[in-house]
């Protein structure tokens, strides 16, 4: 296999420029983090068809050799192009490559948003004090917008896979507890006992099919200091489903990154509710919520332990992935253990 370089990179994309010359890409980097996609920042310069200079930052996302989560890319990258241009800011998608020939793994290739934050941690300071409820509320109105959308008007009920709305509980929880029995490394009690109630206590039908983006929290969009919010990332995990799902993930207390209240760091657990539901037009039902909110602290454990099982394998040395089993597998077990009133 041979090494990840900007001279291939620039092969590729001068087979997807028709007419371009001196295609050329420099300032390739790997940005740390991420699940399930190896993530890289390059520019690319060329001549266009019509004599032009073009120069554009990039971002490159390509399979690793394992990751937190196996996900479907054409996925992921369907449900960017499905946003790009509504009330939900993305970044602009340009081309998506399955073939492996090209840089040995599949992956695509999108605009990177420039000058904006992402970090969590940055929105702890005193900086963003002035701004950190317009940011929540930015960041829950988006939300609603996803969860109003129209999936089918939309294109995306071609891509992803249609689910009844009495069924939407039951696919996510075989799931996740599929991926535990298959991954989990040491037992897990606490969240074995968070699936019996959850099967003994289903949540009503999906008052409405949406997308779900499955991992929408704090960490995973661009802001700045204005309290504006410039894109929302991470789609590898979007699907067909409860819009309840995405709210109850948001308000998980692994999120309150202040070691407060303030879920996703931002705002108290009942104004994010309501803000959702004026921007979306749905109802948070209370118990209906409950059952979400509970559900995915089984899928977060489910994501931390798909890191640990790699790592102890051998599958790959990514650090991210011990590092967030090792810091996430108490903290998801005690928000568990708050959501049934054992805590």
């Amino acid at each position: 296999m041979a090494e990840l370089s900007e001279d291939r990179i620039a092969a590729y994309a001068a087979s997807r420029l028709p007419g371009a010359r001196d295609v050329a890409v420099s300032g390739l980097a790997r940005i740390s983090g991420g699940a399930s996609r190896e993530t890289y920042r390059l520019r690319l310069r060329y001549v266009d068809a019509d004599g032009r200079s073009v120069e554009r930052p990039l971002i490159l996302r390509r399979d690793p050799p394992a990751s937190l989560i196996e996900t479907e890319r054409h996925i992921e990258f369907a449900a960017y192009r499905a946003f790009h241009g509504s009330p939900v800011p993305v970044p602009q998608m340009l081309w998506l490559e399955e073939d492996p020939a090209h840089l040995d793994y599949p992956f695509f290739v999108a605009e990177e948003l420039t000058g904006f934050e992402s970090s969590p941690g940055a929105l702890t300071g005193e900086a963003y004090d002035p701004v950190r409820e317009k940011l929540g509320r930015r960041k829950w109105t988006i939300l609603g917008e996803i969860s109003r959308a129209d999936p089918e008007a939309l294109g995306l009920t071609t891509v992803m896979a249609k689910v009844a709305p009495e069924d939407c509980w039951r696919r996510e929880l075989d799931y996740w507890e599929g991926v535990l029995d298959e991954d989990e490394v040491t037992p897990q009690p606490i969240i074995r006992a968070a699936i019996r109630w959850l099967r003994a206590n289903p949540p009503p039908p999906a008052q409405k099919i949406s997308v779900v983006h499955g991992d929408f929290r704090t960490g995973n969009f661009l802001y700045d200091a204005a309290g504006e919010i410039h894109g929302i990332l991470d789609w590898e995990m979007a699907h067909l489903g409860d819009p309840l799902e995405d709210l109850g993930w948001g308000l998980n207390r692994i999120w309150c990154w202040g070691q407060n209240d303030l879920r996703g760091g931002l705002l108290p657990r009942d104004q994010a509710i309501a803000v959702w539901e004026q921007a979306s037009g749905l109802k948070a039902d209370p118990a209906a919520l409950h059952w979400w909110e509970l559900f995915n602290c089984v899928k977060g454990q489910g994501i931390w332990v798909s890191g640990a099982k790699a790592w102890s394998d051998g599958e790959t040395r990514d650090p991210i992935l011990i590092i967030s089993a090792w810091r996430m597998f108490n903290p998801q077990d005690r928000a568990a253990l708050e959501l049934m009133g054992r805590l």
